[in-house]
């Protein structure tokens, strides 16, 4: 291929037909290229054949990339995918769909370039783009979320609408694909281990997350310990202690900008705690880099309130609030969850992906009324909870078709397991152990908030009243092993929750 872009005669490999192939097989059309995508699913072919007509549809597995001009990767396919290595050692570029979407637009092809404002982390990404695109709207910008939030950078770039300014929510994946993105502003919230089966090594990964700061102002957590040693040209921090010259935070109940200018009280934060309110930072920032005020962002973030499944309360059942956040799918983002509450009861489980459960434990036991488990790894979240935090109680919940129960489980079956937990053991499906694990979950709140109520008050004593427990269901695990994503999970809680109030 030459030239920066594919155009009529450039003959376009597109390796994957899943959400980003039926976008950019439509920008290749309209740039003139020859399209051909190749997937290895035949559902999958014979959708993106029925949506996109013009292209040629083929199977991946096998294919020979060499006779194409450039190689277009889905963001999973990773550096050793055979196509991607066929590719390389034919001398055949290979780009990400950001990659390209990137130099569509600088090239004007699509209309004026756009402004560009990346958002990447192991956690609080998507959250952090909502507040933006919230941000930016509010300050009366034509302004889109996309990239890794569910619209692809590529679809955005060619919307009739012309928006001009992009809150682009960034994988990792996305931007190992994506080096020559050069954005008007980054962030980089945070970096924990995650995906490093895919990059390889920490190292790897950390590298490319900092892709996002590259642009002309990198913004950086400073709570974190790699993300506050990352940084760019231009670089502004974000903390949320008090904040030190130019950089962004909370003085005196209020978060301020890094001109020290008030942008919204602590307290008015949706989600509440540490997480929100580096999100809520870390947007402003971003949204100030195009102009917007700091009483413009305020006035957006107080409005804000998060997106499913990720901190969102689903129901308030005899006094207990039961919290959604099945996207914390990691223990750096159960950590965050949980350590906005002061007393949980704490619904966790799944595939831990061979994270290290111990030092989230450590770090929220006294924050800790209870647990229920589920999932492939409970057993090692128990064992872990059995070693810092003994005196926690522990339930874990299983399926199994020697007990049957209702949805409310019974005590015929209960046992005592190994680490002193108790078993719980329930005939159904995924959705049958969810219910179980949430009228656990209830048994150890409602006892919780009677003590609660039971404690002196501040008028009798010098102790406080305890503050009424929540049940919290942050994962620090994946979904897959036993529902069909984070969203069915989240959904399976929070009915089962809903369910609650309604029995009698």
């Amino acid at each position: 291929m030459t030239g920066a872009l594919p155009g009529p005669g450039t003959a376009v490999l597109v390796a994957g037909g899943g959400v980003t192939g039926p976008a950019v097989a439509r920008a290749l059309l309209r740039l003139g290229a020859t399209v051909t995508v190749a997937d290895g699913k035949p559902e999958a072919r014979a959708k993106i054949a029925a949506e996109v007509p013009g292209i040629v549809v083929a199977d991946l597995d096998g294919h020979d990339p060499s006779g194409y001009d450039l190689v277009v990767v889905a963001p999973g396919f990773r550096p050793t995918a055979p196509v991607v290595v066929a590719a390389e050692a034919a001398g055949v570029p290979v780009f990400g769909d950001v990659e390209l979407a990137w130099r569509i637009d600088r090239a004007g092809a699509f209309g004026a370039p756009r402004d560009w404002l990346v958002v990447t982390g192991t956690n609080g990404k998507t959250t952090t783009t909502q507040m933006l695109e919230s941000i930016l709207l509010r300050a009366g910008l034509r302004a889109v979320a996309c990239g890794n939030i569910g619209r692809p950078v590529i679809d955005a770039i060619g919307d009739p609408a012309d928006p001009r300014v992009l809150a682009v929510e960034l994988s990792s994946f996305q931007l190992h694909w994506a080096p020559s993105v050069r954005p008007r502003a980054g962030v980089v919230l945070n970096v924990a281990e995650d995906h490093l089966d895919w990059h390889g090594s920490m190292a790897a990964y950390t590298a490319d997350k900092a892709r996002a700061l590259s642009g002309e102002l990198a913004v950086i957590g400073l709570d974190d310990p790699v993300a506050s040693r990352l940084g760019g040209t231009v670089t502004v921090g974000f903390t949320t202690g008090e904040p030190g010259p130019g950089q962004y935070g909370v003085r005196g109940g209020d978060l301020v900008d890094g001109a020290g200018l008030a942008i919204l009280p602590a307290a008015s934060v949706s989600p509440p705690g540490p997480a929100g309110i580096a999100d809520a930072l870390a947007a402003t920032a971003l949204a100030q880099a195009v102009g917007v005020t700091a009483p413009q962002a305020g006035e957006a973030l107080a409005a804000f309130r998060v997106g499913a499944h990720r901190a969102e309360p689903v129901a308030q059942v005899r006094g207990v609030t039961y919290i959604d956040d099945s996207k914390a799918t990691n223990p750096h983002a159960a950590l965050n969850s949980i350590e906005a509450h002061e007393r949980v009861v704490w619904v966790a489980g799944g595939q831990l992906k061979g994270a290290d459960i111990a030092p989230l434990v450590q770090r929220v036991a006294s924050r800790l009324v209870g647990a229920v488990l589920l999932g492939v790894d409970r057993d090692e979240i128990a064992g872990s909870l059995a070693r810092h935090a003994p005196d926690v109680p522990v339930v874990r919940v299983s399926s199994g078709d020697d007990v049957r129960v209702s949805p409310v489980t019974n005590d015929a079956s209960r046992s005592v397991g190994t680490s002193g937990a108790v078993d719980v053991r329930v005939s159904g499906d995924a959705d049958a152990v969810m219910a179980a694990v949430v009228a656990e979950a209830s048994r150890i709140a409602e006892a919780a908030l009677d003590d609660s109520a039971a404690a002196p008050s501040a008028a009798s004593g010098p102790l406080a009243a305890l503050p009424a427990p929540v049940v919290l269901l942050a994962p620090a695990a994946a979904s897959l092993d036993m529902f069909t994503s984070y969203g069915h999970r989240g959904d399976a809680f929070a009915a089962s929750a809903r369910a609650l109030g309604t029995a009698s």
